[in-house]
């Protein structure tokens, strides 16, 4: 992160400071969280949980960027995370969740991830630059890891080279897609068309022009120009979005 702690006086007084944004009894732990880095991702990140009604602890580095999301956060705070005394004084250990918003800076964020679980941070979220710093994060005891750039640019992939209108990957192997409804599964009811046993892939939701979408059931039948939503393994759901 930075190469220079903040001293530990002037953290306590920074953070003392800082106060709830909003009215009200303090939020439970489930809803409190600690972002380190406050970067593209972490501000994106922390903003979207604020707005969803999260306690955000902000921490960073650079005290310009603190005080530019000072009053957009519940608390911002100048602080060197790689330093476990300046985490142990933020209270990240009270936190249920922290999430580790630094990408570039390879080495601080495994040091930053390492304070975390000696702290027993019991669900921690890192951001890996790449598939090996994404299993280095792991390995270091990060429960979960994203690679918001490698996601992104595979989502894209998928999206300019087939006929899906959104694609996400939920595991190694299994996603879910958005895409037009080819012919095999138009005009029978869904429970009829066998799409589980020759397809591999199941519908689990459907959108009619002009209509909101809806569950798709057995007794569902797939009309041309239909946009369906279609689960199974990411090989099944590439080939079957593929059809005509």
């Amino acid at each position: 992160m930075a190469e220079h702690p903040t001293p530990a006086g002037h953290l306590r007084a920074l953070f003392r400071r800082r106060r709830r944004r909003t009215d009200g009894p303090a939020l439970p732990r489930e809803q409190r969280v600690a972002v380190i880095g406050l970067g593209r991702f972490g501000r994106s990140l922390a903003g979207e949980l604020m707005r969803h009604g999260w306690d955000v602890l902000g921490v960073d580095v650079d005290d310009r960027v603190v005080r530019r999301h000072s009053e957009l956060l519940t608390h911002a705070v100048v602080a060197d995370g790689t330093d476990p005394e300046a985490l142990a004084q933020l209270g990240v250990h009270e936190f249920t969740s922290a999430v580790v918003g630094i990408g570039s800076a390879v080495e601080a964020s495994m040091l930053v991830t390492s304070n975390l679980v000696d702290a027993g941070v019991p669900n921690i979220w890192g951001m890996a630059v790449s598939r090996q710093h994404g299993q280095v994060l792991e390995r270091l005891g990060a429960h979960h890891v994203v690679l918001p750039e490698h996601e992104m640019g595979e989502r894209v992939a998928h999206l300019v080279t087939g006929r899906m209108l959104d694609f996400i990957r939920f595991d190694s192997d299994y996603a879910l897609v958005k895409t037009i409804a080819p012919s095999v599964v138009r005009g029978i009811p869904l429970g009829e068309s066998r799409l589980r046993s020759v397809y591999g892939v199941t519908i689990v939701g459907i959108k009619r022009l002009g209509e909101n979408f809806t569950h798709a059931t057995a007794e569902t039948v797939v009309h041309q120009g239909d946009v369906i939503i279609v689960t199974g393994r990411t090989s099944a759901v590439e080939n079957f979005s593929a059809l005509r």
